[in-house]
């Protein structure tokens, strides 16, 4: 079953150009991961600082796979460097709401 994933992420304004430059130099490699079917960079329309990533995973196989993964690793601690407050992270499922599912 197909994950969405949601990470919302709140930076000090000073590192926000660092993180934007890592995320486009990262984001072919994450967007190409094995299981990875969408990846996109929001910014929150009220608050500056705040961002997220919105993907879309084949499955939570994949995405656990990509967690566990250097790409992840690496990408991760550069960027939790440059947090002004705690991420949050959502792994949703999606509902066919004709069938309910």
């Amino acid at each position: 079953m197909k994950i969405i994933r949601i990470v919302r992420m709140s930076f000090h304004p000073n590192h926000i150009p660092d993180f934007l430059n890592m995320f486009s130099k990262k984001y072919p490699y994450i967007r190409n991961f094995k299981g990875c079917t969408y990846l996109r960079l929001l910014k929150d329309d009220q608050l500056s600082h705040v961002y997220y990533t919105l993907s879309e995973w084949e499955s939570a196989e994949h995405l656990e796979a990509y967690r566990k993964s250097e790409l992840f690793k690496e990408t991760w601690k550069l960027t939790r460097s440059w947090f002004n407050d705690k991420p949050q992270a959502f792994s949703l499922l999606q509902i066919d709401v004709a069938t309910n599912d």
